[in-house]
């Protein structure tokens, strides 16, 4: 069978490539789901890709997630900085969970620098543009692939960092 991976994105995504191009690009959400089912199937993956502006949709997402993914990606946006609630969900899922922005948050103003949603990531992936969403995918296939389990199985307390 093969491997679903939930790919979450939070509020204001529905308009990359239209807002803020300087910081997040030209390439519409549309288009990179594309790009994300593309290499998804190419690594041998299933992805379940969903943007919603609502905190509890993405909750109820994270929470399905339990039952069907393997894994999660998650770009929570304005969410990395406000939602406990958010946090909260993500830590009962045992599988991989990696953590993606767009923009390298450490370099933008000090308001975005402190994601709650990295409590719980295997990784956090800032600065690669939508091409992070790719490096997430290919993390998760090699995490899959070898076995190895989310970080509350594996304990971790602090998550990986790759920042340009």
């Amino acid at each position: 069978m093969t491997p679903t991976v939930f790919i979450l994105n939070g509020p204001n995504l529905n308009l990359l490539g239209v807002r803020e191009p300087q910081i997040y690009g030209h390439e519409t959400l549309a288009e990179l789901r594309q790009r994300c089912e593309d290499h998804a199937h190419s690594l041998g993956l299933n992805i379940d890709f969903r943007q919603s502006n609502f905190e509890g949709a993405l909750i109820e997402s994270v929470h399905e997630a339990r039952d069907s993914a393997a894994a999660i990606i998650i770009n929570p946006a304005g969410f990395s900085f406000t939602s406990i609630a958010l946090l909260d969900s993500l830590k009962m899922f045992d599988g991989p969970k990696f953590e993606v922005h767009i923009s390298n948050i450490h370099r933008r103003e000090s308001i975005y620098h402190a994601s709650l949603i990295s409590r719980t990531a295997d990784a956090v992936i800032a600065g690669l543009g939508t091409d992070g969403y790719l490096a997430a995918l290919k993390a998760v296939a090699e995490r899959l692939s070898n076995g190895t389990p989310g970080n509350t199985s594996r304990g971790l307390q602090q998550p990986t960092a790759v920042l340009s």
